[in-house]
């Protein structure tokens, strides 16, 4: 793909069915299509969109990058788009066997799965941590996916939305299960990522890295781990049952007790030491998990 191609923008989805090779839509704010252009490819394309994507493909070959990390081409998979993000599809090729979900925002105004689309993680997470589907799981997808592709066909009638929204919203239930039991797979193959990400946090106070860079923040954490903020996240709560932000809280809260037990400095160098720019954030950080302020604490633990 030459690097100056312009990056495309759909506002709608019978636009965008078109260009990728797949069947228009029935309805304009609701699609759901199988198979794709007869030689199993899509065109080199950069865009962006104003609806939810959520397909299942094998892929043979190709790249597609969603924000900076590419998908690998093993199996099948499950990958879920959010609206008005930057994806890149380049050289894509698929077997048969697949299936495209499009949603525009509007069309889940006033309901449930208007904020619930916002809550589930899998939407941010980068490609190469598409939902892999186990046989069993396969088959349960694809068996929602037929019956919203023929109620997409039916006639409409008062029921049509509320049925579609429903098998919608039991797909993306069933996606977040499976995501749970892979989460639990990746676990068992890499090795705990509580561990990992704090011995991560040593090392950067060991290392110094405060000073250059302050607060250890998710995102760092989640690039020495390969992985995105928001997988991290649902790792750790997978794992720990905590999210990466509260993990690296209770580290600061950690180092914290020990200085100021130590009684060596003040409340104002503990809080530069470990990377606050601000002491009144430290001390309400600090209260917030404690429960008393840093200086009661203090006097406690000195007396």
């Amino acid at each position: 793909m030459n690097e100056l191609t312009a990056m495309k923008h759909y506002k709608d989805i019978g636009s965008f069915s078109k260009d990728i090779g797949v069947e228009g839509p029935e309805h304009p704010m609701f699609s759901i299509t199988f198979g794709h252009k007869s030689d199993g490819s899509i065109e080199d394309i950069v865009f962006t969109a104003d609806f939810y994507i959520i397909s299942f493909q094998t892929f043979v070959s190709g790249n597609i990058t969603y924000g900076k990390k590419e998908f690998d081409h093993e199996r099948g998979k499950m990958i879920f788009f959010r609206p008005n993000q930057t994806v890149t599809f380049k050289n894509v090729k698929s077997k048969d066997g697949c299936f495209l979900i499009t949603i525009k925002e509007d069309f889940l105004l006033g309901t449930s799965l208007f904020q619930d689309m916002k809550n589930y993680g899998y939407f941010d997470y980068d490609t190469n941590e598409a939902l892999y589907l186990s046989p069993s799981e396969e088959e349960t997808i694809w068996n929602l996916a037929r019956i919203m592709h023929k109620e997409s066909y039916n006639n409409t009638d008062a029921y049509s939305k509320p049925i579609l929204l429903a098998h919608l919203g039991t797909l993306l239930t069933y996606s977040q299960r499976f995501y749970k039991r892979q989460f639990i797979n990746r676990i068992e193959t890499l090795g705990a990522y509580a561990s990992r990400f704090q011995q991560l946090l040593d090392l950067y106070y060991y290392e110094n890295k405060v000073s250059q860079f302050g607060l250890p923040t998710v995102s760092y954490m989640a690039d020495k781990l390969n992985v995105s903020s928001r997988y991290l996240s649902d790792l750790l709560k997978q794992e720990t049952g905590k999210t990466a932000l509260e993990l690296i809280h209770l580290h600061l809260i950690k180092e914290a007790k020990n200085l100021l037990t130590e009684g060596r400095m003040n409340i104002s160098e503990i809080s530069f030491s470990l990377g606050f720019e601000n002491a009144n954030y430290f001390a309400r950080l600090f209260k917030k998990v404690v429960g008393v302020p840093p200086n009661v604490f203090r006097e406690n633990n000195l007396n």
